[in-house]
């Protein structure tokens, strides 16, 4: 089925950039600092899961940050549980973003994990917190949902990796206008081809699934793999075992986050 020269295929267990595998950092002070947000009172479980993830990954320091209304609910092996202001959706409010920021300020990266919410204050929240930041940012689930109209302008950031459905990615190309129309009933050969031109047009990198291959794409170049752990996705723990990679690798996303998935 390749037939591109942009487009290589990696077999499950037998990842294509091995030297990434190699050259894991040993020591804990040196795997890195991932701050994760999301929850909201009616659910928490892709925080706390997304939180335990990253740490059986191996990242060196995981935080999370959720709304105060969860403070009762949390478990006691989640050790670094911290709380900012909720609005009465119970999401995450306007006064949450210092604690965002700070949580940032702390990380090598940000996991927006979801389970955020439809509050429009919280988007509102989430939106003016990308603005601001610079580093790296993964984005998956609801989260993406919830900033959906600030795609456009989230799609031409760097240091962005979108960890997202199909329905998603339709998303993300109709909020530029990107002359491609996606289908769910098209051939994997041209999602393919989509995903090359789309990502040497914006400089973000996509991770996807579609018809049992999880796809990769970032710079032109696209990375498929066979999946059959959908539920991985949905769940966020694949999102967090991309984000460990992609800090320990955050120029070479394509390739930490393809060697991650192949544990």
């Amino acid at each position: 089925m390749q037939q591109f020269p942009f487009w290589q295929i990696q077999k499950p267990g037998e990842p294509i950039f091995t030297d990434i595998l190699w050259n894991k950092p040993e020591r804990r002070e040196q795997s890195g600092r991932l701050g994760i947000i999301g929850g909201n009172k009616l659910g928490f479980a892709g925080v706390a899961e997304s939180y335990s993830t990253a740490l059986k990954t191996g990242i060196g320091e995981a935080r999370i940050l959720l709304p105060d209304v969860l403070k009762k609910s949390i478990p006691t092996n989640i050790t670094e549980a911290h709380f900012a202001p909720s609005n009465l959706s119970g999401s995450l409010s306007r006064d949450a973003l210092p604690n965002m920021r700070a949580l940032a300020e702390w990380a090598n990266g940000i996991l927006l994990i979801g389970d955020a919410g439809r509050s429009s204050e919280t988007a509102i929240v989430y939106d003016d917190f990308i603005h601001d930041y610079k580093g790296v940012l993964i984005l998956t689930r609801d989260a993406i949902d919830l900033i959906s109209s600030s795609h456009n302008q989230i799609l031409e950031r760097k240091n962005t990796l979108f960890v997202a459905s199909f329905a998603q990615v339709q998303k993300l190309f109709r909020s530029v206008y990107y002359p491609k129309i996606l289908t769910f009933s098209m051939q994997l050969l041209q999602f393919v081809d989509s995903l090359h031109k789309f990502t040497v047009t914006y400089p973000v990198t996509i991770a996807t699934l579609h018809k049992d291959t999880i796809i990769i794409a970032n710079r032109g170049k696209v990375i498929t793999m066979e999946w059959t752990q959908p539920l991985k996705i949905w769940r966020g723990n694949t999102a967090s075992v991309m984000a460990v990679y992609y800090l320990w690798n955050p120029s070479k996303p394509l390739e930490a986050i393809s060697a991650g998935i192949t544990e």
